[in-house]
């Protein structure tokens, strides 16, 4: 194949950022010294003065990644290691640290040395292409890179191999013999896996007071639950991202998380942090076509959905309190939206059934780290350990049934008959929950409930026909 020569006397230098690993390891090192060492970051943040390679190196003195969690591209990788098996020379050349791009090398193996900068030249550009011309002579290495910075460095080098690369890179090297490595899935998946966009499903409890209060035959009602569905969908997006940037390195040690496209390195971090704003800035924008009581409501959600991924999260009960309480929220941002009074039962209801799927969700995720890594459980957990595991399965099913229980109470009252002629048919909803919540609890300490009951409940057969004959139940009670 052209541009891919595997003469023994030439060397292949590999970059490291986007490249030999598919995220940006500076990036993902500032992030995770911003998540745990609030006051060391603005403390380094003053070596910038002193120039970017100084930045880098104070930022790799303060925190080590984990080399053996980083997205590797493995296509590249496997071609590495077999021309390392036929004689060639490989060294990592990265405008990286020093100290992380030896500590990657040293994990990997197949390096012979390590090019990088240090603290005083930030080795990019024109500076890599010099440093290896000085070394190898022109064309007297072969180069594999990702981005317009290493346009320079193909320039003197010898063979091309381009790794995942940008449109405009991939117009730079147009009509020369060109290696591409591909490893990544299609942006719009992508950027559909990072926005979450299957969770907006939670966002449907907008329209619930409206459906509860029979309020169906208003457009204007529609309308306005329309805005603020998408205002909300548009805020969870922006705290997804930000959750994903916070939980980048935790992500990357995870066995399922780590295929998030973040954490997997199929979008750059850099894309995540203009993301995050401008999706706030849609929602807020849209939420200024509904009354601004529904405008405190989002902002509150933003604040408390910003703080639980920041830190509540990790205080356990803190934790799934939040989460019951956010899902309220999105009942009370309907009512705000459109103006229908929200009963007092489904507000009782909803805490008491949303808490025992929080406590699903924790138990769900304690149980599977526990299985993957039973010696580290809690180091990078949510503050719960093993002996929570029963505590939390109790916890979950008592308010399940508490939910139930609420249910009982409601269509046993006097305001069940304002809106339903038949009211004693709303007695099989009970039976048609308890199954539905047993169940769920019941898959989840089997281990087949991803952490996600909603998720589930939307993938899940079951889940579908128990909603279909709740609404067939509702909709002979009110005829």
């Amino acid at each position: 194949m052209p541009g891919t020569s595997t003469s023994v006397l030439r060397p292949v230098c590999v970059d490291l950022d986007g490249t030999l690993v598919k995220t940006d390891t500076f990036a993902q090192a500032l992030l995770l010294l911003v998540r745990t060492r609030p006051a060391a970051f603005f403390s380094v943040l003053r070596c910038a003065s002193g120039g970017l390679a100084l930045l880098k190196q104070r930022v790799a003195r303060e925190v080590q990644l984990d080399p053996a969690a980083l997205p590797y591209h493995q296509e590249l990788l496997a071609f590495l290691k077999s021309e390392r098996a036929k004689g060639r020379e490989l060294l990592l050349v990265t405008a990286s640290d020093v100290q992380p791009a030896r500590a990657i090398a040293a994990y990997l193996g197949i390096f012979s040395d390590v090019m990088a900068s240090n603290g005083t030249i930030n080795l990019k550009a024109e500076r890599k292409r010099d440093a290896l011309v000085a070394r190898f002579g022109e064309k007297g290495f072969d180069y594999a890179g990702n981005a317009t910075d290493d346009l320079p460095v193909w320039e003197a080098g010898a063979a091309v191999f381009a790794v995942n690369p940008c449109n405009p890179v991939r117009r730079a090297l147009a009509g020369r013999p060109v290696r591409f490595f591909e490893d990544r899935p299609p942006k719009w998946k992508a950027w559909m896996k990072a926005l979450r966009v299957h969770q907006w499903t939670k966002n449907v409890l907008i329209f619930l007071p409206m459906m509860l209060a029979h309020e169906l035959t208003t457009p204007s009602l529609y309308i306005d639950a329309a805005f603020a569905f998408f205002s909300f969908s548009f805020a969870a997006s922006a705290i997804y991202i930000l959750n994903d940037l916070l939980d980048l390195h935790a992500d990357q040690n995870h066995p399922r998380k780590k295929n998030r496209p973040f954490a997997a390195g199929n979008l750059s971090l850099l894309a995540a942090v203009i993301a995050a704003p401008l999706l706030v800035v849609a929602s807020l924008g849209i939420a200024q076509l509904l009354p601004p009581s529904f405008t405190f409501i989002l902002l509150i959600y933003l604040a408390v959905t910003t703080l639980y991924s920041w830190r509540l999260k990790q205080l356990p009960l803190f934790d799934v309190l939040t989460l019951a309480g956010l899902y309220t929220v999105r009942i009370l941002a309907g009512t705000e939206a459109y103006g229908i009074e929200t009963s007092i039962w489904l507000i009782e209801f909803s805490v008491a059934l949303f808490f025992s799927l929080a406590l699903v969700k924790r138990y769900s995720e304690l149980r599977e780290a526990l299985l993957a890594h039973p010696e580290t459980i809690g180091s990078r957990g949510r503050g719960y350990h093993a002996v929570h595991l029963p505590w939390l399965a109790r916890a979950g099913i008592f308010s399940g049934i508490l939910s139930v229980v609420v249910l009982m109470f409601y269509i046993n009252s006097e305001k069940v008959v304002q809106f339903y002629n038949r009211p004693f048919l709303l007695w099989l909803l009970c039976p048609l929950l308890l199954f539905w919540i047993v169940r769920v609890w019941r898959l989840s300490m089997r281990g087949t409930l991803s952490d996600d009951p909603l998720d589930f409940a939307a993938r899940d057969p079951q889940t579908w026909i128990i909603g279909i004959l709740s609404v067939i139940v509702l909709i002979s009670g009110s005829i």
